[in-house]
């Protein structure tokens, strides 16, 4: 068997479950959105003057962390000539993921899936697929019998999914807004 047949042979069956828990996430939180009753008031706002500075802020942290996970993953891959400690990716995804947590409560709880602004919908979207390709991405994670572009790939649709939350509230909110804490 050739190098060529060999790698394409692995191809999405491994990835199956993965992508199909991740297609199921996006699915429950997005109907999960829309049926639930939003409660439109905020819940553990820390050290914040509201929800939406809150939102703003912890979403900007995610993304620079996420910005921190593309850096380190390039070096893991050997794209960058410097080597960047394996730690760092892994404890700046686990806290960009841990920042996101009590912004998505707060978005299902008090507002949920909405629709009426293209950029709120826009933004209801992009969390529900964010959430579903962090869950594929971390169930692919393991799988040894995965294609070698699985992980890149899937790293690139968070990233490119964060990113898309990022302009769509905090950016957002700090343009139209301004900086409040």
């Amino acid at each position: 068997m050739t190098a060529v047949n060999r790698h394409a042979s692995r191809g999405l069956p491994p990835l199956l479950v993965p992508l199909l828990a991740g297609g199921l996430v996006v699915l429950a939180l997005g109907v999960y959105g829309r049926v639930h009753t939003p409660t439109g008031f905020a819940v553990g706002v820390a050290g914040f003057s509201a929800a939406l500075p809150m939102k703003a802020w912890l979403t900007t942290g995610a993304f620079v962390l996420a910005i921190v996970q593309v850096v380190s993953a390039l070096s893991m891959w050997g794209r960058l000539g410097i080597t960047i400690p394996p730690g760092v990716h892994r404890w700046s995804g686990r806290l960009a993921f841990l920042l996101t947590i009590p912004v998505a409560f707060h978005c299902l709880y008090a507002l949920g899936l909405q629709y009426d602004v293209p950029r709120v919908l826009a933004h209801s979207l992009l969390g529900c697929f964010f959430y579903g390709v962090f869950t594929a991405k971390m169930l692919a994670l393991p799988r040894r019998d995965a294609p070698g572009w699985t992980l890149p790939l899937l790293g690139g649709l968070a990233f490119t999914g964060l990113v898309g939350l990022w302009l769509t509230s905090s950016f957002w909110f700090f343009t139209v807004i301004g900086i409040k804490v």
